[in-house]
């Protein structure tokens, strides 16, 4: 139960109580727990009181940000069997969720606008919105009048200058807090503003990730002309010394983490970390596009990490880590599909949901989106500049996700344009970061269909519109896709630690080599330009092949798609390329 503040938002109009709060019962005299609210900045001493008289907990805590204070919340955690101590590690932590409150609520994620059009395109044909949920203010207004006033009474609420503006409350479940049936994150964009209401799931409450940094940054980005992601940002050195920096957005659960941490399995390549999440970029004076990660740590899915597919993620977790719906064993650790570690004779393990459980069970040991939250500063191969202010110079921008068939290895953009083009098309098997059930392929458009802050159409114009500006010197834009598998299903390129073969071809693109092939779709590699040593046999004429029946298709996908649920709001330049494609697909 929390109210949470972040330093620069605005928290309401002037002169007015955010969503009428002003109209509930007051308090005579707000408890105070700890600090002293009379230090608080004058804005946010309001907010606190008016949240208080709206949902009425026991007292108020004033976080100091101190390890004794974190330390006396983990213990309050412990002795409300929120979390378990797992003491096979250094302060480690296992913390199970109410199983209906296990990833992000995509459906009850909405943004508030007076016009929805301003949020989201109008589809055409009356065909369902999948582009986001705009909320007007009056249901806004009447969703937090249902939910709010009293919501903490019997609690204890929080404020902090660490976070972004936050109320999180619901009825515990089994322990966990949580209100699945009322479940509401909404956005204002036009004041800043963040409501969080009934789920602990960490893309719906830690709020300063994908709701503040994605969803209120990207609207942020439009309106001041920088750019807010769902990208990693990694720097790469080849042997000679070199170091590149590039930005690579994927869905969530379809590989960052283990791009960002790689371990390059090319002799004499390192690669290091400057975020795996999310990235800000802004063109600096001399027109470089500069990225900083805007977060603190890593909120990483556990399920298939391990020594071989993440080393650099394995060092990382184990200490000062939170680990939510993975298994525990009983000797104090953390279990996991995919972790690659023989259990030890007479250990045994308890699931996530908390029942017994050993290898060859049907149910899995951990849910498919559990999760790792951990520092970033004890990743072992955090870049030198992962906190400089003025971000890191991005060469090569990479868009990606898991397509089965027909999508090559790695190919490159043709120009800016249909860069933005590339990205616009993005599709993806659905990964269970969300609700969505199966393995279906998504569009994905840049990986942020689930966090665009404002309208996508307008969206693509802004990322057009990059092209416009003087003196800018555009990254150059690729697609990979690691996870293209033969008819007997079996993948065609092992991935992790080799995937540095590919960002080494992008590496010799960007020193002007002449090895790429022009291809209807992009730039692919010629024929002996990726380095392929010691990998054994690779079939490349597949792992490249473009198959048209399967092309034909694809185009067909992605026109019906931004033709319906873009619609008016699609850019004519993205129309143009789109045409173009099918125009080449056809002459394949």
């Amino acid at each position: 139960m929390a109210a949470v503040y972040r330093p620069g938002l605005r928290l309401s109009r002037p002169g007015l109580s955010p969503w009428g709060w002003s109209s509930w019962r007051s308090i005579q005299t707000l408890r105070v727990l700890s600090g002293d609210l009379g230090q608080l900045p004058a804005g946010v001493r309001d907010f606190v009181e008016r949240s208080a008289r709206l949902c009425q907990p026991e007292g108020i805590h004033i976080c100091d940000g101190t390890e004794a204070e974190n330390t006396a919340t983990l213990a309050l955690l412990e002795k409300q069997g929120l979390i378990r101590k797992l003491p096979k590690y250094n302060n480690c932590w296992l913390a199970r969720t109410d199983p209906k409150d296990v990833a992000r609520v995509e459906s009850k994620t909405v943004i508030v606008t007076p016009s929805q059009r301003d949020t989201v395109p109008l589809p055409a044909g009356g065909a369902r919105g999948q582009l986001g949920n705009w909320m007007s203010p009056a249901e806004f207004q009447q969703a937090v009048d249902e939910r709010f006033p009293g919501c903490m009474q019997g609690n204890r609420g929080r404020d902090t200058e660490a976070g972004a503006l936050k109320i999180l409350t619901g009825e515990p479940v089994s322990h966990w807090p949580c209100n699945p049936e009322k479940t509401l994150i909404g956005h204002v964009p036009d004041q800043r503003e963040i409501v969080s209401f009934g789920s602990g799931y960490g893309g719906n409450s830690l709020l300063g990730k994908k709701c503040f940094a994605l969803r209120i940054a990207s609207r942020l980005a439009r309106d001041e002309g920088w750019l807010a992601e769902h990208m990693l940002i990694l720097g790469i050195t080849n042997p000679a010394g070199k170091k590149r920096y590039v930005a690579a957005a994927f869905p969530s659960a379809c590989g960052k983490t283990n791009l960002a941490m790689m371990r390059p399995a090319l002799p004499g390549w390192k690669v290091e970390c400057v975020g795996d999440d999310i990235a800000w970029m802004r063109f600096d004076s001399d027109g470089r596009l500069r990225a900083i990660n805007p977060e603190n740590g890593f909120f990483g899915v556990a399920p298939g990490t391990s020594a071989t597919t993440n080393p650099n993620a394995m060092a990382t977790i184990q200490s000062n880590t939170l680990f939510t719906n993975v298994a525990e064993t009983s000797d104090g650790g953390v279990y996991w599909e995919g972790i690659d570690q023989p259990l030890p004779p007479g250990v045994t393990v308890t699931s996530w949901l908390g029942k017994p459980w050993k290898p060859g069970d049907k149910e899995p040991c951990a849910h498919p989106n559990s999760r790792f939250c951990a520092p970033a500063r004890q990743c072992p191969i955090m870049d030198p500049a992962w906190e400089a202010p003025e971000g890191v110079p991005i060469d090569a921008i990479i868009f990606g996700g898991r397509r089965p068939k027909g999508v090559p290895l790695v190919y490159e953009a043709f120009n800016w344009r249909h860069g933005v083009f590339v990205g616009s098309a993005m599709r993806s098997e659905s990964t269970a970061a969300a609700e969505h059930k199966g393995k279906v392929i998504m569009h994905d458009p840049f990986a942020m269909r689930p966090f665009f802050g404002y309208n996508f159409g307008r969206y693509l114009e802004h990322w057009l519109s990059m092209e416009e500006r003087k003196g800018a010197r555009l990254p150059r834009i690729f697609h990979v896709n690691w996870f293209r598998r033969d008819e007997a299903g079996h993948f065609l390129w092992p991935g992790f630690g080799e995937n540095a073969r590919v960002l080494d071809w992008i590496c010799r693109r960007l020193e002007g080599e002449d090895s790429a092939r022009e291809t209807p779709i992009g730039l692919v590699p010629k024929e002996g330009a990726l380095d392929l040593s010691g990998l054994g046999a690779i079939d490349t004429t597949q792992l490249f092949s473009l198959p048209k029946d399967f092309w034909e298709q694809e185009v067909r996908d992605i026109r019906s798609y931004l033709t319906e649920q873009v619609n008016q709001d699609l850019p004519k330049e993205v129309l143009a390329e789109l045409e173009a494609l099918e125009g080449r697909v056809r002459r394949m």
